[in-house]
């Protein structure tokens, strides 16, 4: 007698596949820069959900470390900004600076619906959103919060990015 499992319970073999896929080419990408990259983290009036999940891909069950992708305390190390938030009045000067202190070349990932494209905040006039209007952006990741895969898979093709910038293939702050 044999036992046949179910459709939904083969989806958890299909995400694990997904993830290391995303695994791979992030180990492929940081081997092929040649260094491991940088994310600094700039929270700009956000809900604390997008932060959540970003560190959810650092933990142990995602662990991006592993490959070198780590948090730094200052965006004069940083590869990588990661923005969360829909920009608020209070937050904009700063978000300003933190793009200007990082070395180019630098690639700008939006992180979650308010970055991407206000979300709920859309017409607020206490907000600046999206963060295109504010700072130039490579990569959008979508969602409200988006899940930490989603999140690996911006920070692949931010990689992807930064690669070819290395490379001289796109200008540095030419969006695709």
């Amino acid at each position: 007698m044999s036992i046949k499992v179910p459709a939904d319970q083969n989806k958890t073999n299909v995400a694990t596949s997904e993830r290391e896929k995303l695994e791979k080419r992030i180990a492929q990408l940081c081997r092929f820069i040649g260094r491991s990259p940088w994310v600094f983290h700039v929270n700009s009036g956000s809900c604390n959900g997008c932060d959540i999940e970003i560190i959810a891909a650092l933990t142990p069950r995602y662990d991006a470390e592993r490959f070198g992708v780590k948090l730094v305390g200052s965006p004069r190390h940083a590869d990588v900004l990661l923005v969360t938030g829909p920009v608020t009045d209070q937050s904009l000067e700063r978000v300003k600076l933190v793009y200007e202190q990082t070395p180019d070349p630098k690639i700008v990932i939006a992180v979650g619906a308010c970055p991407t494209g206000g979300s709920v905040f859309y017409e607020s006039p206490f907000t600046n959103a999206p963060l295109s209007n504010v700072i130039p952006v490579d990569v959008y990741v979508p969602g409200c919060p988006p899940r930490p895969e989603a999140i690996l898979h911006g920070v692949v093709l931010a990689l992807e990015k930064l690669a070819k910038m290395l490379k001289g293939e796109v200008p540095e702050g030419e969006e695709k």
